[in-house]
């Protein structure tokens, strides 16, 4: 008989519970789907489901709150709840995550689901240009290239500009002992 006890959900501690649930969030908020055992799925359904709900709010202080449950350093996610995920459900009023049963463990048979958001929520990321590439030339096409004087003078000017650059540099340990060692210490000339 459980006379005046209380009853533990999932047989955990307040604590471990508490860092579970966080943990199961940060993951599926981080990565759209989680698999974990069925019961621990369903808390943290329940948890996320919270989570959504504050979110919705898009205040300083929903931000805030998302932040203390989620524990510290979560500042990215709660951004992500408020910016990605929430504006998907604003139109529901719950059931924003769904328990999938996925299979049975087969070392200690415990059920393992798929705890995910009921909408797909990707984010856009921006597609980055392709480089062009140059074609490649053979040997004889090569030696062509290497012939024309343009690019040879082309290439010591560029060396000419990065000298000047470099000697342009003024002040500091570094620019004078630059100075120094390419003998261009103006300095030491006027000195003597």
């Amino acid at each position: 008989m459980r006379h005046g006890r209380k009853h533990k959900r999932l047989g955990l501690t307040h604590e471990h519970r508490r860092a579970l649930l966080r943990n199961l969030a940060r993951s599926l908020i981080g990565r759209q789907q989680v698999v974990t055992t069925h019961a621990s799925a369903k808390e943290a359904a329940r948890f996320v489901d919270q989570l959504v709900t504050i979110a919705k709010q898009n205040t300083l202080h929903a931000r805030r709150h998302l932040i203390q449950e989620l524990g510290s350093g979560s500042e990215a996610l709660a951004q992500r709840m408020l910016n990605t995920i929430a504006p998907k459900f604003k139109d529901r009023k719950g059931g924003y995550t769904r328990v999938l049963h996925y299979r049975v463990r087969p070392g200690d048979g415990a059920s393992v689901s798929l705890l995910e958001f009921t909408i797909p929520i990707e984010e856009a990321k921006p597609k980055k240009p392709k480089k062009e590439k140059s074609p490649k030339l053979t040997a004889p096409e090569k030696a062509k290239e290497e012939k024309k004087p343009e690019k040879r003078q082309a290439a010591k000017e560029t060396k000419e500009e990065i000298s000047k650059k470099e000697t342009a540099k003024k002040g500091g340990f570094l620019s004078s002992l630059r100075r120094f060692l390419k003998g261009d210490d103006e300095d030491l000339k006027k000195k003597k």
